[in-house]
Order: structure tokens, then sequence, then C-alpha cells
């Protein structure tokens, strides 16, 4: 029989402050992520703060009546995921204002949004799955093109906003009609794409 040895206290102080480092390296990249984006450093924390912890959180919005082919005899509520939506959308606007640019932007979401409409596929029990890298490197892309010099903030928004709609918005009739009693709009494994999309596409940018 195998027994395990009990960890000494130096070695449980010397994982803790290891997993403290990490945690720390992580939140130091979020963060020039987000001021890399426009994000001012004075809210960038925030933001962040504000978007892991607000994964948690659904607002309710609507409810959509069953259908025939519904599993279940209630209606489908439709939330918005705080973390995985809201923020994300307060964010885009919020870039949009401050650079203006209104086409640029709009043309490159509407990219995105094909892209991950195209690829999205809806697994039961699940939700909506999408390639993680592709979104990124969509917008990235899309953004050095038409924003060269200012590709960063137009790559947030068109990776968060078109991840969000091709993913979510264009599928959300589809979601319903499985019989889920609950739909979050940026929610679940939605959070992750809409999240690490708009991070990565402003860093590749």
């Amino acid at each position: 029989m195998i027994h395990s040895l009990p960890l000494s206290p130096a070695l449980l102080l010397l994982l803790l402050l290891f997993a403290l480092l990490i945690f720390l390296v992580e939140v130091r990249v979020l963060t020039y992520a987000y001021r890399k984006v426009g994000v001012h450093p004075r809210y960038a924390f925030a933001v962040m703060l504000l978007s892991l912890v607000g994964s948690r959180v659904d607002i309710p919005l609507f409810a959509i009546a069953p259908t025939g082919a519904a599993r279940v005899s209630g209606p489908t509520i439709v939330a918005l995921n705080v973390g995985g939506a809201l923020i994300p959308i307060l964010v885009s606007v919020y870039l949009l204002a401050r650079t203006r640019m209104y086409s640029r932007m709009l043309i490159a979401t509407g990219a995105v949004a094909a892209v991950v409409y195209s690829l999205a596929e809806i697994v039961p029990g699940v939700g909506i799955a999408v390639p993680m890298i592709a979104p990124p490197l969509v917008a990235a892309g899309v953004a050095v093109v038409l924003a060269f010099r200012r590709a960063p903030p137009v790559a947030y928004v068109a990776g968060s906003m078109g991840t969000l709609i091709g993913a979510d918005l264009l599928n959300l009739g589809q979601v319903a009609r499985i019989g889920a009693p609950v739909v979050s709009i940026g929610g679940a494994g939605t959070f992750d794409g809409v999240f690490l999309t708009g991070i990565l596409a402003g860093l590749l940018a």
C-alpha cells in the first residue's frame, strides 16, 4: 500500500507563493492588455476584476415560450452575463466613443461575427463551441488591415462583439429550441470566447 506523505510547512508555503506569483503575472498581463487596447490604466484593473467576478452573474432579460421540439414545458429565460457580455459591451462602447472609428469597427465586427457564426456548433448540455484561436486571429488581421496604427482597439471591439454576435445572438433561437431553462448571452463557455478573444485580439494587433 502506498501512503502519501504530508506536505511540510515550507513546501506548502512555497506552493502558495508560486500560485500567488502566477496569479500576479496573469493579472499584470491582463491589465497590460486592457491598457494596450485603450482602457485608461486607472480603470484597467477594475475592468478585469469586474469581468472575472461578473462571469458568475446573469441578468434576466426576457423569456421565450417553448416550442414543440423543446424537451421541457417551461419557458427559456434569456439572460445577459455581466462578465461575458455587459462588461465587453461597455468597454466596446467606450472605445468606440473614444476612437470614433465607427465604420472600421463595424466592418471588423461584421467580419468576425460572420466567421464565428460559420464555425459555431451547438453542443447539447455544453453550449456553443467555437475554435478558440480563430476569432482573435480574424479580429487582429482585419484590424491591422483597416487601422494599422490603431489596430488594438479595433481588434478588441471586433473580437469581443463579433464573437458575442456570431456565437450567441445569431444562435439564440436554436439554443432556446433545445429546451434549456436558461440561456445566458456571454455566459458559460462563451465567456471564455468573448473575454479571451477581445484580449488576445488586442495583443496580437
